[in-house]
């Protein structure tokens, strides 16, 4: 009996996803487990395995915008019969395009100029309220377009997002850019990707938060001493770096100081029991946030272990959902890039973040003398929803006495 393959809901509050392609072609032979498809959310993209073995016996929708739960696919057994339900044809499938097209010639009139008009009114359910996805209202909503103006081409005329951007596309002031260029200069025009557009929805959001920064300098002497011991130690393993030292001394801080681990949801604040910290990685389209989890009870080698797949993984674009979530607290760190000091935006839900600078050779005064140190600047970004100045500062010091006396922290 043939299975229809659904969109599934990857993680918490997904909507709807994308198809990017599809790593089979109808008729192929697929096994269980085996990557059937590449679908980008606001978070990640990545493969999706199939949920059984069989014949790929219709692709019902090619590519573009779906919602969870929809049927996308349908996998059996060699000739056996297929249909696939209407409400499967989403953007993007073949016969949804052919759909269209008829539609569209069925809705192409005259107007009182002789003109010819195409364009589909924006469906109604019959209330008034528009058809929309969710990711498609949401984009709206960002964009500042009206989705009674935006002609719907999904099931129904229901509209999706490639329907919006189309719409923000055509809305877009070309003539002032043009006006204020040259007529020599070819302006580049480069569209958000998925991850960009929730990048600047995550961040748009963060800026709404009461936040406040806390500063502190760390002597990297004995920190620098310890790193270099434990390079030596593991040889030819991967090799722990200052960040993963950092990631280690921030969760015993965030063990002592729950208020900081702490996530904020509005009418309550959650605060966990384990340290699952996540590193910033920066990658060529964009920023993610993969989740180290139990710090508190793995040792450095192992945290590095650890943060050196997920980096991997993050710049290879093989991440998966679950890399990124259950983060309780963030590190972003910079100093490779000779950044001395910076203040980094919250990553909500979450309470708090520290900004890492580069760690530089500075003289200061030692037992009345001046002498040249390696110094840290950090910088740590809290939800004053959530956290108070005093537990903030607090925490940040039990930071930098981990620093600087590493030995405390173990």
């Amino acid at each position: 009996m043939a299975t229809e393959i659904k969109l599934p809901r990857l993680g918490q509050g997904m909507e709807s996803g994308t198809i990017v392609k599809w790593l089979k072609s109808e008729g192929d032979q697929v096994e269980k487990g085996e990557p059937l498809y590449e679908l980008d959310t606001d978070k990640v993209t990545q493969e999706v395995e199939a949920d059984a073995s069989g014949v790929l016996l219709r692709i019902a929708v090619a590519e573009g915008e779906v919602a969870v739960g929809k049927t996308i696919a349908v996998i059996g057994e060699q000739g056996e019969a297929v249909e696939v339900g209407d409400d499967a044809q989403e953007e993007g499938s073949p016969a949804r395009a052919r759909e269209q097209d008829r539609e569209r010639g069925r809705q192409a009139s005259t107007d009182g100029h002789g003109e010819q008009v195409t364009e589909l009114e924006a469906p109604s359910s019959g209330n008034g309220r528009i058809k929309a996805s969710p990711l498609a209202r949401r984009i709206a909503r960002e964009r500042g377009i009206d989705l009674s103006a935006v002609a719907g081409t999904g099931p129904e005329g229901r509209v999706v997002a490639e329907d919006v951007e189309r719409a923000a596309a055509k809305a877009a002031p070309t003539a002032s850019v043009a006006a204020s260029a040259p007529s020599s200069v070819e302006v580049e025009v480069e569209q958000l990707s998925s991850m960009r557009k929730t990048i600047a929805r995550r961040l748009t959001e963060a800026w709404q938060a009461p936040v406040f920064q806390l500063g502190i300098t760390v002597d990297m002497g004995r920190a620098l001493e310890v790193r270099k011991r434990l390079v030596d130690l593991h040889g030819n393993g991967v090799k722990p770096t200052v960040s993963d030292l950092l990631t280690k001394v921030c969760a015993a801080a965030l063990m002592r100081h729950r208020g900081v681990n702490a996530l904020y949801k509005g009418e309550a604040i959650e605060l966990y029991p384990t340290a699952n910290i996540g590193i910033a990685v920066a990658i060529p389209n964009g920023l993610v946030v993969p989740v180290i989890r139990d710090c508190e009870h793995k040792t450095i080698a192992e945290i590095a272990a650890d943060r050196a797949a997920v980096v991997e993984r993050a710049r290879s674009g093989k991440l998966q959902q679950a890399d990124l979530e259950g983060g309780t607290f963030t590190i972003s760190n910079l100093g490779m890039f000779g950044i001395e000091r910076f203040i980094a935006v919250l990553n909500p839900p979450q309470a708090a973040i520290l900004a890492v600078g580069s760690t530089e050779e500075k003289p200061v005064a030692v037992d009345g003398e001046i002498v040249v140190r390696p110094r840290l600047e950090l910088t740590l970004t809290c939800d004053h929803r959530a956290i108070d100045g005093a537990t903030g500062a607090q925490f940040l010091g039990d930071v930098k006495a981990f620093l600087e006396e590493p030995g405390l922290a173990l």
